[in-house]
Order: C-alpha cells, then structure tokens, then sequence
C-alpha cells in the first residue's frame, strides 16, 4: 500500500464528515464551557440548560447568518464567473502549449493563484477547470501528463486566498465598526473606546509582509510544480464529458425572449460593475480601501458574472452548476455560530485569550496564532466561520501582548489557509470537476503544505 492510500485511509478512520465534525466541535465546546465555566453555585442542570440557550441564541444570529450568507455567495458567484466563455475560452488558450507534466503543474499552480489572490471561489473552480482542460487537452492531442499533480495544482489556490481580497479575516477586520461589535457581544473585559474602528487592508492585505509573502509563494510553489512534474510518471486519462455549461438551442419564444436576449444580463452586469467603480471613486472620500467588503466583492463579480454570461438564461444555467457547491456553508455555518456563542457568553473566550496571553510574548504571539489557527482549520474548514470563533480571542491577547492587531490577523490568515492542504473538504467541488479522488491529490499537496509552512513562518519571523 502506498503512501497516500495509507494516509487516506488514517484519514477516515480518524476524522468523519465535515458535518459531523461541527457536531462533534460541538459537543466538545459544551463539555469544556461546563467544566471550566460553571460558577460553583450554579447547579449542574441549570447550567447546562443556560449553555443550551446560549447555543440556540448564537445558531440563529441575525449578523452571522448574513455573513454565512456572504461567504456562500463567493463561492457561488466565484464558480458562475469561471463558467462563463471568456474565462473557458481564456483557460483554452492557456492550455495549448501546456504539453507536459512539469509546464502544466507550474502554470496551473501560478494562474490558479493569481486568480485565487481575487477571489477565493472563483480560485478554486478555475484552477479545477484549468486542470480538467489540461487533460482533455492532453488525451485529445496524444500527448502524457501526470494528471494528480496537475489537479493538485488547481487547489493551490487554497493555500493563498487568505492573503487576497476576498481572504474573510482581513476583509471583515475591514468593516467599520466590526471589530468593537466582534468585542461587545463576546463580553470583553476591553475597553470599547481602546479599539480600533478598523484594521485597514493597506496593514493586511497590502501590507508590505503580505505582499513579500505573496512574491515567494507566486515564485517558489511553482518552481516545486515543475520539478515535481519533471521527475513524475504519466496516468491514464479517460474524459467523456465538458465542464463548460451546455447551452439549451431551443427557440426561445414570448417572455423566453427577455431572458435570452444577450443585451439584458450585459445591462444589468454594466450598472453593477457601474455601481462598484462609483462606490469605490466618487462614493469613497476618503480614497482608501474601506470599501473592499464582501458585499463590495459580490457586487463585482455578480455584475462580471451577468456581462460576461451574457444572457439571463446562461447566467442561471451556470447557477444551477455552481449552486451545489455552497451547500457545506449553507448548512455547517450555524453550528460554528452555536460554538461561537457558548464561547463568547460563558467567558470560555476570555480563559483562552488568558491563556495564550500568559505563554506567549509579543515576539512569539503571531507564531502561536499561525500555528493554532492552522489546527483549528482541520476541523473548521471554513475561513469564515474560523474568524467568528476565534476572532475574540485573537483580539483580546493581542491587545494585552501589544501586538498589532494586523499582524495577528494574518497570522490566522496564514494558518487557516496552510493546511487546507491536508483537509480535503475544499477539495469536493476541485474532485467533482476534476474526476480525481483525495488520496490522489494528497500527497503533492501535503509537499506544497511543508514549503507553504517554510514561507508563513519565515515572513512571521522577520517581519
């Protein structure tokens, strides 16, 4: 048995479905908030009864809701975006040089990144296309490829998106107002007033850490795809099917009209695209990058994703394709929001912010962070829901250590993103377009997780 076998297998023996893994999460916050929080005069019912009404309030939180609502849009509108035919027609003409192993690892990883740094959906559907293509590419025109380390290489955007614009931690950090709301309702001993409005994207995203950081990874991971490439063995290929939406040629007649006219969805994609260029112009003052929210990114990309469908019909075509893969978020959101709640109104949050706050220095904080977030991202693979739980405790030690509230960001940024290399949850909608399976990508993307994990620690260190 090999390598990969034996890690998928260890895989599934030790860990369950995702939604069952936000089940167990849960159960686990319960057992730890009672143990550790339970004042010694309240009875053993009554507590548990008030941890019940703490999760049930936190299952079904307004605020959070939108922002699971937000997230699910990303991906959805990510994924309608590269469906459309510039960006298969785009994806084409990259692949017709791409005639071995080693060019289309490299290419792929290098492209799927840059698309990923823009959005995180959009990153992971392109580069799962761009594989695909490679390799129908390949078996149409006679020529050998290693196709698991192609398809490793279309989820490399994975490891990269959290330092972009749609990364949930830096984009939400960048809301007014959302950090001092984050502390409010998680009842910090912090003073509101101490707190920033905001942690700018231009000390995150576009900070010069962030942008080194970015450089090494756009440079050193595909420059590891190409001499893995060189050295690996072809596999069979075996395609019968296109990935691109496969448009209805029935007349349309009546009303049908409305929705097939190519000129509607090109309006309508024009007065959003219209409306994000003024938000982000004559709206924005202060000519800063404030407005770059997750409202603002799917804006964007829903008025792309209408111009470049063109029609109505095709734009909703393409979202009965896309729509499955929100389902993960749609359903496993609440349960992270529950696990937030009971730690946030049993004060489980303020012992864990003590907690690091007593081991770590000022020095060894953005280390730690990196570290935890990472492990925590195995069993909440989710960005955003990641920042909702951990969001109170990172910016409660990082305000008693003094360290700078972006630093620590990315630092979450960089764990949480590192070993989504090792959980495959985000990897389905990647396999489903793909045809591979997780033991197949597994081990070239956990070499990809160890050079990652070089790069973050190095830029955690010297900056």
């Amino acid at each position: 048995m090999s390598f990969a076998q034996r890690f998928e297998n260890t895989f599934k023996k030790l860990l369950p479905s995702p939604f069952s893994i936000a089940i167990g999460l849960t159960a686990i916050t319960f057992l730890l908030a009672y143990i550790f929080t339970k004042p010694a005069a309240a009875g053993g019912a009554n507590y548990f009864g008030q941890l019940i009404g703490f999760w049930a309030t936190g299952l079904w939180d307004g605020p959070l809701l939108i922002f699971a609502m937000q997230m699910m849009l990303i991906l959805v509108l990510g994924h309608i975006l590269a469906l459309s035919p510039p960006a298969i027609t785009f994806i084409n003409f990259l692949t017709i040089s791409l005639n071995s192993t080693a060019k289309a690892a490299s290419a792929v990883a290098f492209f799927t990144m840059l698309v990923a740094l823009f959005n995180w959906g959009l990153g992971l559907i392109f580069g799962a296309i761009f594989a695909r293509k490679i390799a129908e590419s390949a078996q149409k025109n006679g020529y050998e490829i290693n196709y698991p380390i192609v398809g490793a290489a279309g989820y490399i955007g994975l490891m990269v998106w959290h330092g972009g614009l749609s990364g949930s931690a830096p984009i939400k950090a960048n809301d007014t107002g959302h950090i001092k709301e984050v502390m409010s309702s998680a009842n910090s001993q912090l003073s509101l007033a101490n707190l920033p409005d905001l942690v700018p994207l231009e000390s995150t995203i576009f900070s010069p850490m962030n942008a080194v950081t970015t450089l090494l990874l756009l440079t050193i991971i595909p420059l590891v795809h190409y001499f893995i490439g060189k050295k690996s063995t072809p596999t069979t290929l075996s395609f019968s099917q296109d990935v691109a939406v496969t448009n209805n040629t029935e007349k349309p007649i009546g009303a049908e009209k409305i929705d097939a006219s190519k000129w509607v969805g090109r309006i309508v994609g024009l007065m959003l695209l219209g409306y994000a260029v003024a938000e982000a112009t004559v709206n924005n003052s202060a000519q800063n990058l404030n407005f770059i929210t997750p409202n603002y990114l799917n804006t964007k990309l829903l008025g792309l994703g209408l111009l470049l469908h063109a029609s109505i019909k095709n734009f909703t075509q393409a979202t009965d394709k896309a729509i499955g893969d929100a389902a993960g978020i749609l359903i496993q959101f609440p349960l992270y929001f529950g696990i937030m709640a009971i730690m946030r109104d049993s004060g489980l949050v303020l012992l864990v912010a003590e907690f690091f706050t007593q081991i770590a220095t000022p020095q060894t904080f953005p280390i730690f962070t990196f570290i935890s977030s990472g492990i925590i991202n195995i069993f909440v693979p989710s960005g955003g829901g990641q920042w909702s739980v951990q969001a109170p405790i990172l910016i409660e030690a990082s305000q008693q250590l003094g360290v700078p509230l972006s630093k620590s960001i990315m630092a979450m940024a960089y764990g949480d993103q590192l070993t989504n290399m090792l959980q495959p949850f985000w990897a389905l909608p990647l396999l489903g377009i793909t045809g591979l399976k997780a033991k197949e990508i597994l081990p070239y993307t956990l070499l990809i997780m160890v050079v990652g994990f070089c790069i973050f620690i190095s830029m955690l260190l010297l900056f």
